[in-house]
């Protein structure tokens, strides 16, 4: 097959890429050029897309014999996976960078034109499985601690058809870098790469407020008493503790969370974190992989509720849940979600759902709103009292 190697300049994609030439395949390497002011050299282990990063990916592509060019997505990336960054905390939601950078670059732009170009495939360094049964399936990886799958379910089946995930079946980034460093590759040693890629300094409050400017608002309790002021309701999240602006502690000495951010009120609610917990889910934007509603083994038709786990952040835990595939008014795929366990806390919507049947991915979703509709569990309390977000 003729593949093209994603190559960001890391030790995962050149093994990756090292992995597919050894296979037989015809690999050619790129590397994606996503930041408009590329820095010389990365902070440490923190961003990347740096010049720095371009000419690693180079010297892997010469080790291995490999043709290798840059592609400038950085307007694309800037358009959609920054653009999308923005609005969505402008509207109180919590976005996964790393999910739309995903559906909109590697498996959109990249993908797309790599076909254009007559490529066969996509290999990319992520930690995930692929099996083929009666359909072509996405698994989590062995190496649970680096695991991927999370951030790979919004791709769908159609693009799956053309993924590779040749780091599948590691068990451990030690044996990744040791195979790297089998092959002569420089970069067998370079630290990973964390934290938001357009974000390298890591102070994410800092660029919204750079880039959505300063907005005072109010931070009050769930019976709207003013505890304290903010500079943008864009900057937190269901879920944080720090940094909520207060001048006195709660009455009982109790931390308080962030329980809901209302864009159109430009205001902050926060309260204990027994009213957090969530047991019902509501997601829009759903894909569902082949096998899932339709053709012979399938897990349930569309409509029936089957029983699965669930997933809201990329390193959270999955828990257990009854979810069901519906349809809007406009046709649009929904899930959605009953947890059977307890509930889960700070589940914000924008937050990306995926659904799982062990390591077997079935599907992803945005999460839309959540909230409690049974009382006690591991977080005790009255769930009447939570606010219910404001947002579609």
């Amino acid at each position: 097959m003729r593949v093209l190697a994603a190559m960001s300049g890391g030790v995962d994609s050149a093994v990756a890429a090292a992995l597919a030439v050894e296979a037989g395949h015809d690999v050619v390497g790129v590397h994606m050029a996503l930041s408009r002011n590329r820095d010389q050299f990365r902070t440490g282990s923190r961003g990347c897309c740096s010049i720095e990063d371009a000419g690693d990916a180079r010297r892997a592509a010469d080790v291995l014999g490999i043709p290798y060019y840059v592609w400038d997505l950085s307007e694309r990336f800037e358009d959609t996976v920054v653009a999308d960054f923005l609005a969505e905390y402008e509207a109180g939601r919590t976005p996964n960078p790393c999910v739309r950078c995903n559906e909109h670059i590697k498996f959109e732009a990249l993908l797309d034109k790599a076909t254009a170009l007559g490529f066969d495939a996509v290999a990319t360094g992520h930690y995930a499985r692929v099996v083929e049964r009666d359909v072509r399936e996405l698994h989590r990886s062995p190496n649970t601690a680096k695991d991927q799958s999370y951030v790979l379910a919004v791709m769908g089946p159609g693009r799956l058809a053309r993924a590779m995930f040749p780091l599948g079946d590691f068990a451990s980034k030690d044996e990744v870098r040791a195979e790297a460093a089998r092959r002569g590759l420089s970069v067998s040693a370079k630290p990973d790469s964390y934290d938001i890629c357009f974000v390298a300094d890591g102070d994410t409050q800092g660029f919204l407020r750079e880039r959505l400017g300063s907005r005072p608002g109010e931070v009050v309790d769930v019976d709207g008493r003013v505890l304290g002021e903010h500079d943008g309701a864009y900057a937190y999240t269901v879920g944080q503790r720090k940094g909520l602006g207060i001048d006195r502690p709660a009455p009982d000495g109790r931390p308080r969370y962030v329980l809901d951010v209302q864009p159109a009120a430009n205001r902050v609610v926060v309260g204990p974190a027994e009213l957090l917990g969530v047991d019902r889910i509501e997601a829009g934007g759903a894909v569902w992989f082949d096998g899932v509603l339709d053709g012979p083994g399938a897990v349930a038709a569309p409509g029936e509720p089957f029983d699965a786990q669930v997933q809201v952040r990329a390193h959270g835990s999955a828990v257990p849940a009854r979810v069901r595939a519906t349809a809007g008014p406009a046709g649009e795929a929904l899930a959605e979600v009953e947890l059977t366990g307890d509930p889960l806390r700070g589940v914000a919507a924008g937050q990306s759902l995926v659904v799982y049947a062990g390591t077997r991915v079935l599907g992803q979703a945005t999460v839309d709103r959540a909230s409690r509709a049974r009382r006690g569990g591991a977080d005790g309390g009255d769930a009447a009292r939570a606010p219910q977000p404001a947002r579609t």
